[in-house]
């Protein structure tokens, strides 16, 4: 009777435990079909690495802003951009096909550009017409303009680019200048306490000399700024009139020999004229040289 009893209480319990396992598997089903919204803001978790933390989020949660960038970041490389202080200039020599097209298109294309001409020369001769000009043409267009200046028709003898960074010698010019206007101040100060005319010629003079720097310094920073914001163009273009205007224009040797035979010659022609002109004196000349000789056979 006694091992019945044992034997029920156990199927007792096996049952039991079967109800309980029964009950867990739904629960457990349940909760992996809750929504993990709830779960990622109390399960959010922060893991270090080296340097770098990296936050972790199950879900994003829908009320989240969207990120916004960071705008001194922003500011700060967009200001450390525009204070390069950066002079270029540039050199470029073409040789073109028509002169005149060319000549009309870079005249009037610059307004394109915002550049205009500061400076032109030009010259012609037997064989070729040249045009030098310097353009001045904003820092941001002047890789454009450079770009335009070339295509059919325009062969490009010679392009060099300089490029000079004056942001060192323009800050340092800056502090200079204010550090000038400080001195003065003071020597204004000191002017108005002066009682006698000699204290007050004095400090008049070191006003003047501070004022004759703080002048230059203002002027060499006008200088920096403008040179930086607008680059130079040195161009040079021309054409050639004749079919050998070229071999004209870099002769070989036998074109320099007959050349120089030709300028033998013209320099002889010359000396000939340069006598004609000359006569009277050389009547004169002629006249006192006799009228010597015969002063000298007389008095021997």
């Amino acid at each position: 009777m006694k091992h019945y009893f044992i034997y029920f209480v156990s199927c007792l319990f096996l049952l039991y435990g079967c109800n309980q396992k029964t009950e867990q598997a739904p629960m457990d089903a349940a909760i992996k079909k809750l929504p993990v919204t709830g779960l990622a803001s109390a399960g959010d978790y922060k893991e270090e690495k080296g340097d770098q933390n990296f936050t972790t989020d199950t879900a994003p949660s829908p009320e989240a802003p969207p990120p916004v960038p960071d705008k001194n970041a922003t500011d700060k490389s967009a200001r450390v951009d525009w204070d390069k202080k950066i002079i270029k200039t540039a050199e470029l020599s073409l040789e073109l096909k028509d002169y005149k097209a060319f000549n009309s298109a870079i005249h009037t294309g610059l307004k394109a550009y915002g550049a205009y001409i500061s400076q032109e020369h030009q010259s012609e001769s037997d064989y070729k017409t040249v045009n030098e000009i310097v353009i001045k043409v904003p820092v941001d267009q002047f890789d454009n303009l450079l770009n335009s200046l070339q295509g059919n028709g325009i062969k490009i003898l010679e392009k060099n680019i300089l490029s000079e960074d004056v942001t060192g010698e323009l800050v340092d010019t800056k502090a200079r200048l204010e550090a000038k206007k400080k001195v003065r101040e003071k020597y204004l100060d000191l002017l108005k306490q002066a009682k006698n005319m000699d204290d007050i010629l004095q400090v008049q003079n070191e006003i003047n000399d501070i004022q004759e720097q703080i002048e230059s310094a203002d002027g060499r920073i006008t200088y920096l700024q403008h040179s930086a914001a607008y680059s130079t163009i040195n161009l040079s273009y021309f054409q050639y009139l004749t079919v050998n205007g070229a071999r004209e224009d870099h002769p070989d040797f036998f074109s320099r020999l007959s050349k120089a035979f030709k300028d033998g010659g013209s320099i002889i022609m010359n000396l000939f004229l340069v006598l004609v002109t000359v006569w009277p004196l050389l009547i004169v000349a002629f006249i006192i040289i006799i009228a010597v000789k015969k002063f000298r056979i007389k008095k021997v």
